[in-house]
């Protein structure tokens, strides 16, 4: 749970999850956690810093309740040093990637929606492959790690551990969408396309 103060703050806020980060540690990457998921084995000696936001913000039109991203300072100088020791102070290094989770969200949802954003923002922290899908790794031996946008096995695997969400969600609707016959026939298709009608002709 996020700490009670950070949900009261009339500011956005930001505070460490480190409780956050060991639970995924020990429930969804080790191989004996009660919702162990092997699709993250790669993240297992991942260096990521998980922090809890007061609350989501607004993007296009949406509200984001949680963020993956590559740690990258893009300033120099004072302004970089100072963003490096923030991430010291609250990490005690600084990590690689970082999650952020919104608090409010987060305090009422239920424990499946929770398991379900957390391991979203997992997904978007991929290992990379080489021309032929076989997996990189770094000199060290270790997983190389990039940042990735939706695909849809990521969502597939989402749905198949927690369901589809909200009703009114994006994932329920591309479950109904995808069970429903299409509104557009293959004939309509055949005859609105000039290669069809060249075949045809």
């Amino acid at each position: 749970m996020p700490p009670g103060d950070l949900l009261k703050s009339l500011w956005l806020s930001l505070s460490p999850a480190a409780d956050v980060w060991d639970w995924v540690q020990s429930e969804i990457l080790a191989d004996t956690g009660s919702i162990h998921n092997p699709d993250h084995a790669h993240l297992i000696d991942a260096n990521i810093g998980v922090l809890w936001a007061s609350t989501g913000f607004a993007k296009q039109g949406r509200v984001v309740l949680g963020q993956a991203e590559q740690l990258m300072f893009r300033a120099g100088g004072w302004q970089k040093a100072r963003q490096e020791q923030q991430m010291r102070e609250w990490f005690g290094e600084e990590p690689t990637y970082l999650i952020t989770l919104a608090a409010d969200y987060c305090a009422q949802c239920t424990d499946a929606e929770f398991c379900a954003l957390v391991e979203h923002e997992l997904y978007h922290i991929a290992q990379a492959t080489d021309e032929y899908g076989a997996p990189k790794f770094t000199q060290d031996g270790l997983p190389k790690l990039y940042l990735r946008g939706h695909d849809v096995s990521e969502f597939v695997a989402i749905v198949q551990r927690y369901g589809v969400g909200h009703p009114e969600g994006d994932l329920a609707r591309m479950v109904e969408a995808a069970k429903s016959p299409p509104s557009v026939s293959r004939a309509s298709i055949a005859n609105a396309c000039g290669t069809c009608l060249l075949r045809s002709a």
